[in-house]
C-alpha cells in the first residue's frame, strides 16, 4: 500500500511513518518544515519527503492519506484530498487500525513526563527480552529510535497524547489506542489552543478511562486531584495508585535514599504475593523522575516483568534527548537542554538542578526560557511563570515573535534577578558575560530555540580560549 503522510516531520507523524515503512508499506510524505533531525531519520529509512504542500504531491495517487493534526482546511494538499475524495484518516486512527490490532497496549498519559515514562517502559520491556513495539514522542537513548514494530505478539507501548487527532476528529489521540494498561501520570491545564479549561481535558481523560477493559489496569498517580475527579466520573477497570511512601493508599510506592533522587527503593503490595521491593541507583535526578520510574515499573509488571527486572533495567536507563540532556561543558559551565515548557515542568526541572548544584557546593542555576508553546504564547499560564523559576539564581527570558502579553510583568515578579532578550544573539552574549565555573545553564523550550545550545557552547569556548 502507498501511504502518503501530511505533516510527516512532526515527532508523532515521523514515528508513524517509520512504523508504516517497517510494516511493508511504501511511504511518502510532505511537510512545510523538512529539516533535521527528523528529515534525516526519515530519508535514511528510505521515505521520500516533499518540501511544502501542493496538490501535485498526491501524484501518483496514494492508496491512503494520513493527515497530521497540524493540518487544517485551506491547506492546498488537504483541499486536494477532499476534492478528489481520496481515502484519508488520522494518525492515531491509523495506528489503532493497522498496528495495535490485538496486541496488549500499554499507554502512558499525563500533562508531564509522558516521553520519559514511555521511554522507561519500552526500555524495561526490551531489556526483559520481550521485544515490544513502541512509539515515543522523543528519542529514547537506550533504544536509539522513536518507534519500532517489535514482535507481532509482544506488547506495544505508546505515548498517549491528549492533543486532538486531526481537523476532522477533535478527540484526543489517546482515545483511539484502547489500552489494556493505562498510566495516568498527572493532569493539569495545558493546550489552551484547543481546551477551554481543565474540565474539558478531564472529560477527554475520562473518555480514555472508558476504553480500558475490565480485565485491564489503570495506574493512577496519587495526590492528583484532577485525576481523582476523572476516576470519580465512572470507572470499570481495577485501579492501582502509585506515589511516595508517605502517601496513603498506594499499592505502588517509592522511597528516596538521597536528596537528588539517584538512589531509591520501589515497592509493590500484591494482594496474593504480599510486598516486594527492589532498589535502583541511576544517573537521572529529581523526584519527578523517580515517580516516572515507579509508573513504568508498575505498567511493566502488568506485562509480565518482575519488579526486580524493572529495577535492573532502570539502573541502566538513559534519559531521552532533551530531558536533562547535558549538551556540553566548557570550563565547568554546563549547558543543559530540557523540553520543559509548562510552569510545573519548569519548576520541577529547576528544583532537580538546584539540588545538584547545592550538593556540589558551588555554582549557580541559570534558567533560560522560551515561552514558545501555543499555551505560553496565549498567556494562559503566565501568572504561574514567575514562581516557576524560584530555584534559579538568575533567569533569562527570550521574547519570541507574536507574544501577546508582557514578559516584563513576569520578570518584575521573579524572586531572583531576571533579564529579557529579544534576540538569541543578545541572549547568548548575556549568558556568556554572566556565566562562571560551576554554573548550570538550563535551557527550556519545546522548540529548537535557533540552536542556542551549540551557539552558547561555541561562545563559551571562544571566551575561555
Amino acid at each position: 500500500m502507498h501511504i502518503h503522510i501530511l505533516g510527516i516531520c512532526g515527532t508523532f507523524m515521523g514515528s508513524l511513518a517509520r512504523l508504516a515503512r517497517d510494516a511493508g508499506h511504501h511511504v511518502t510524505g510532505s511537510d512545510a518544515h523538512v529539516y533535521p533531525p527528523m528529515s534525516t531519520q526519515l530519508e535514511d529509512a528510505g521515505i521520500h519527503l516533499i518540501e511544502g504542500y501542493s496538490a501535485d504531491n498526491l501524484e501518483p495517487t496514494p492508496d491512503l492519506v494520513v493527515i497530521g493534526n497540524a493540518m487544517s482546511r485551506g491547506n492546498p494538499e488537504v483541499e486536494a484530498v477532499l476534492n478528489r475524495r481520496l481515502p484519508y484518516t488520522s494518525g492515531p486512527q491509523w495506528l489503532r487500525d493497522h498496528i495495535l490490532g490485538q496486541r496488549q497496549v500499554l499507554a502512558v498519559a499525563g500533562t508531564h513526563g509522558k516521553t520519559t515514562t514511555t521511554s522507561m517502559l519500552a526500555w524495561i520491556l526490551s531489556d526483559a527480552g520481550l521485544n515490544p513495539g513502541f512509539l515515543v514522542g522523543g528519542v529514547p537513548l537506550n533504544l536509539g529510535v522513536s518507534s519500532a514494530l517489535g514482535d507481532a505478539n509482544a506488547p506495544f507501548v505508546v505515548e498517549a497524547d491528549e492533543y486532538d487527532s486531526a481537523f476532522f476528529d477533535k478527540r484526543s489521540k489517546f482515545v483511539h489506542y484502547r489500552p489494556d494498561v493505562a498510566v495516568l501520570n498527572n493532569l493539569e491545564f495545558d493546550h489552551a489552543d484547543i481546551f477551554p479549561d481543565l474540565a474539558a481535558i478531564e472529560r477527554q481523560f475520562h473518555h480514555l478511562v472508558r476504553t480500558v477493559p475490565g480485565n485491564g489496569r489503570i495506574l493512577q498517580a496519587a495526590g492528583e486531584s484532577a485525576l481523582a475527579r476523572v476516576i470519580a466520573q465512572g470507572c470499570w477497570t481495577p485501579v492501582e495508585q502509585f506515589g511516595a511512601a508517605t502517601q496513603d493508599g498506594c499499592q505502588w510506592q517509592y522511597h528516596l535514599h538521597d536528596a537528588l533522587g539517584q538512589r531509591f527503593t520501589l515497592s509493590y503490595t500484591d494482594p496474593q504475593q504480599g510486598t516486594m521491593q527492589a532498589d535502583v541507583q541511576w544517573a537521572l535526578h529529581g523526584e519527578y523522575n523517580v515517580r516516572n520510574a515507579l509508573a513504568a515499573a508498575a505498567a511493566a509488571y502488568h506485562a509480565g516483568v518482575s519488579l526486580a527486572q524493572s529495577a535492573s533495567a532502570l539502573s541502566r536507563f538513559k534519559a531521552p534527548r532533551r530531558r536533562q540532556e547535558v549538551r556540553g561543558v566548557v570550563n565547568d559551565i554546563a549547558v543543559i537542554d530540557d523540553f520543559a515548557h509548562h510552569p510545573t515542568a519548569v519548576a520541577l526541572t529547576l528544583a532537580s538542578w538546584r539540588a545538584m548544584v547545592d550538593q556540589q557546593g558551588h555554582g549557580r542555576v541559570l534558567a533560560v526560557l522560551e515561552p514558545r508553546s501555543n499555551t505560553m504564547k496565549m498567556g494562559a499560564l503566565r501568572d504561574r511563570l514567575a514562581a516557576s523559576v524560584d530555584d534559579a539564581d538568575l533567569s533569562f527570558w527570550y521574547r519570541p515573535a507574536g507574544l501577546g502579553w508582557s514578559l516584563e510583568d513576569v520578570t518584575c515578579a521573579t524572586r531572583a534577578p531576571a533579564m529579557i532578550c529579544d534576540g538569541v544573539n543578545k541572549l547568548v552574549d548575556a549568558l556568556v558575560a554572566e556565566a562562571r565555573p560551576g554554573d548550570r545553564i538550563v535551557v527550556m523550550s519545546n522548540g529548537g530555540f535557533e540552536n542556542i545550545h551549540q551557539r552558547l557552547l561555541d561562545a563559551l569556548a571562544a571566551r575561555h580560549s
